[in-house]
Order: C-alpha cells, then sequence, then structure tokens
C-alpha cells in the first residue's frame, strides 16, 4: 500500500515534468519565412557559447528555407568559446547565403574569428576587431606552445578565406609575431597583441567598408531595397543559453540530485522534491533548446528515476538501483554536448550532492526510511516490562556447584540456585567456585584451588 500511495504522489510530476520538457521546446522560435529574395540581420551579442551556436544553426537554416540574397551578423562580443567559435565558423563557410559581418561595438577574441568567416566585414567608427590571444577561464593569458599554434592555425586559415593578411591575423593571437611597416601595413612588436580600430582595420583590409549602421551596410552592399528580417533570439533561446552555461548546469545537477534524494529519504516535506524535478526541468529543457538533447535523453533520465524510486521499495539485490543510476548519468551524458565534461560535472554534482543530503539527514535523523531498520521501542517498566534483576552483587562470591559445569550448570550462592558458566573447561559438582565475571545475567565461575 506504502508503494501505491508514493507512486501516486510522484507520478503525475513525472508526467507533468515529461511534458513541460517537450511543450516548452515548442517555443524554440517561429518556422522559416516564404520572404522571397531578402537580407537577414542576425545579431550576435554577449559571450560566445553553444546556446549562441545552436541560435545561429537556427538562424542560417531559417535562412536558406526562405532562400535568402545575405545574412548580416551583428556582432557585439567579447568573445568566448573556442570550440562553439569554430563551429560557427564552420557554419558560415559552408552556407548557401553569403554572410557580411557588421560590427557594431566590437568583435574580439573568438568574435574574431567567427567575423574573419564572413564575405565582408563592415566596421562602425570607433568599432575595434582582434585581440584574440587563448585565455582560460578566469581571463589569464595561456602560454601553452599547442595550444597557441592551433588557435593561429585556426585564425590564419579563416583570414586567408577572403584574402585577408594571415601574419595580422597571426599577431591576434601571439604575442611573438612581429609585424612591419612595410609587408604589413602595420607595425607591432613582440610582447604585444594585435587589435584594430575601424580605421587600422580598413587599412590592413581586415575591414572592407566603414557604415555607421546596418541600414548603410545594405546601401553599400547594394541591397537597401531588399526586405530586411530581423531575426531575434526567442525568450526559450535566451534562457536556454543561460542554463548550458557549464556553472549553471553544475547547481541544477546539484539541486536535481540532492533535491529528489533527500524527498525519497526524508518523505513528507515536499519542497526538496518539487526544487529536485523543476532543477531537472530546467537542465533539460535547456539542452533541448539549445539543440543539444533529444526526447530520448529525457526518456533515460525518467527511466532512471522510476528505478531508483523502485529500488527503494522492491527487493532486487542492487539490480534496479544500477539499471537506474546507469540511466540517469546515461540520460544527462545524451543531453549534453560534450559527453565528458558532463561527467565531471555529473560527479562534482554528486559530491557536493551527497554532503547536503548528509547534512539534511543529520538534523532530520528521526524521519526517513532508515529508521524502518532501527528498533527504537524502548522496554521499560512505565511500559510494563520487568526487567531482569541486576546480578553485579555476585562478582567475587564463592559458592559450590550443584552440578556439574559443561562449561555451563548450577551453583550455590549464599543459599541461593544461580546459572553459572566456566571459561570452557570443566567443574565437578560439589566443587567450590567463585565467580569472576558478572556480564548481565551471565554469571561467569572458575574453580578456587
Amino acid at each position: 500500500m506504502r508503494v501505491n500511495r508514493w507512486g501516486k504522489r510522484w507520478l503525475a510530476p513525472l508526467l507533468a515534468w515529461f511534458a513541460v520538457v517537450v511543450s516548452l521546446s515548442s517555443f524554440a522560435g517561429p518556422a522559416a519565412a516564404e520572404a522571397g529574395p531578402a537580407v537577414y540581420v542576425v545579431p550576435v551579442e554577449s559571450t560566445i557559447e553553444q546556446g549562441l551556436q545552436s541560435y545561429l544553426e537556427r538562424a542560417y537554416k531559417d535562412a536558406e528555407e526562405a532562400e535568402a540574397e545575405r545574412i548580416i551578423l551583428v556582432i557585439s562580443t567579447p568573445g568566448g568559446r573556442v570550440d562553439s567559435a569554430e563551429q560557427i565558423g564552420k557554419l558560415i563557410r559552408e552556407s548557401d547565403v553569403p554572410t557580411t559581418v557588421f560590427v557594431e561595438d566590437m568583435a574580439v577574441s573568438a568574435g574574431t574569428y567567427i567575423a574573419l568567416n564572413a564575405e565582408h566585414i563592415v566596421m562602425k567608427p570607433n568599432s575595434m576587431i582582434g585581440a584574440a590571444a587563448v585565455v582560460d577561464g578566469s581571463g589569464t593569458l595561456i602560454d601553452n606552445p599547442k595550444t597557441i599554434s592551433y588557435w593561429t592555425t585556426k585564425m590564419t586559415e579563416a583570414a586567408k578565406l577572403n584574402g585577408r593578411n594571415p601574419n595580422i591575423a597571426a599577431k591576434m593571437v601571439d604575442v611573438n609575431v612581429v609585424l612591419d611597416e612595410k609587408t604589413d601595413g602595420i607595425a607591432k612588436g613582440k610582447g604585444e597583441i594585435l587589435s584594430l580600430g575601424a580605421e587600422d582595420a580598413l587599412k590592413v583590409g581586415y575591414a572592407d567598408h566603414i557604415a555607421g549602421s546596418v541600414d548603410e551596410t545594405l546601401q553599400w552592399l547594394k541591397l537597401g531595397d531588399r526586405n530586411v528580417i530581423h531575426f531575434e533570439m526567442t525568450a526559450a533561446e535566451k534562457l536556454a543559453r543561460w542554463l548550458v552555461q557549464p556553472a549553471v548546469m553544475t547547481i541544477l545537477l546539484i539541486l536535481g540530485i540532492a533535491g529528489l534524494a533527500i524527498e525519497l529519504l526524508v518523505p513528507g516535506f515536499g519542497v526538496p522534491g518539487i526544487a529536485g524535478l523543476a532543477a531537472f526541468i530546467l537542465y533539460f529543457f535547456g539542452h533541448y533548446v539549445a539543440g543539444f538533447a533529444g526526447l530520448e535523453a529525457v526518456v533515460l533520465f525518467v527511466v532512471g528515476i522510476v528505478l531508483l524510486i523502485l529500488e527503494i521499495f522492491v527487493p532486487s539485490f542492487g539490480i534496479l538501483g544500477t539499471l537506474g543510476s546507469l540511466s540517469l548519468v546515461g540520460g544527462v551524458v545524451m543531453a549534453a554536448p560534450d559527453a565528458v565534461k558532463a561527467l565531471v560535472s555529473l560527479a562534482l554534482a554528486f559530491v557536493i550532492a551527497i554532503v547536503i543530503i548528509f547534512w539534511f539527514a543529520k538534523r532530520n535523523n528521526k524521519r526517513g526510511v532508515w529508521n524502518r531498520f532501527i528498533l527504537r521501542d524502548a522496554l521499560t517498566a512505565e511500559e510494563g516490562y520487568i526487567p531482569a534483576p541486576s546480578l553485579d552483587w555476585l562478582a567475587g562470591k564463592s559458592g559450590v556447584t550443584l552440578t556439574p559445569l559443561r562449561p555451563a550448570g548450577t551453583v550455590e550462592i549464599d543459599g541461593e540456585r544461580f546459572d553459572v558458566v566456566t571459561a570452557g573447561e570443566f567443574i565437578q559438582a560439589g566443587k567450590t567456585v567463585k565467580v569472576v565475571k558478572v556480564e548481565g545475567v551471565r554469571v561467569v565461575v572458575r574453580e578456587e584451588v
């Protein structure tokens, strides 16, 4: 009966969770418009990461289906993930719709790489491009020669696509590259990373035009009379961009694991279970909208949760728990774009969640499923139980064996009969013995010599 009540209690939230993930994904964006010859204007703002990559993939697909004439990426970014920038660069190169980049504010670091893959680069006055050195998460310059060589090659190859000077792209990455005024159009010595303002970029061929707005860019491209479609990121995509960040993803996993575990082990609170389900809904929603997770990942995760629930109530010698854990881990990893990083995040989340669960269990140690296995009733006199009298007073007393001790038997001490044992030796009847130890009702004797 307990299993049925518990199942009824959680079946509805689990089904609701699945329905929310599927329904929210339907807001990923509109279908391709039948725009005819048109120009798509697509903003590329803030940090470059996996959510932005998914959004741009949708934008390019939409533009190709609409047979658009050109895509204008309006870039204003301080950079971001190199792997996402590489995928976006590949998207630009392989698209049937040519791309023009309009640098509205700055296109630095990974943003520079994206811009170099475009057919044209148009810059707004006072904007900048460059400073594409590889840094870690804290902003510290990475001086690993292998990493620098790899990214330098990527940058220079992108520069060559449209006839731009590869030496300048290399200088934007590597402080050891030297630029000469005569051969490169600009002088820059060792120890400095190159960034270019609009005028300098135009001078060295890293900008094809300077324009004050997207409209001016369209006029320069001779596309001023085209239908302009401003392709915006949906609310769901904006949320997904935030949810798929590694730190946020790890926090959601911590809340999900800890919340559901606390609700299973210490039932009755409600809030931890709701918070855990909400965290997992947000985790899978973010990855689903970002294009990383399919419904199979969500289904696998739900199966894992159900199996873990059954393990608590149905004896399976750990089989259901093992299968549930594998399904849970599989769902999380399948939903992530990088399996290794997902496993690291999951491991970190699991360790922190264990600490939270342990702390919560200690504060609520009188509740929980473990109390089923602990006998807490005391057999007291107040409850009608009569405890056995203490025999501690027999310690050191002498008596006579009434029966042989083999090693248990009976002795008489101070006129009373007591059941005793020896340490293992045999003692005949009628012998004098002495009590050497009393443990509750167990009396140990030995023969007196």
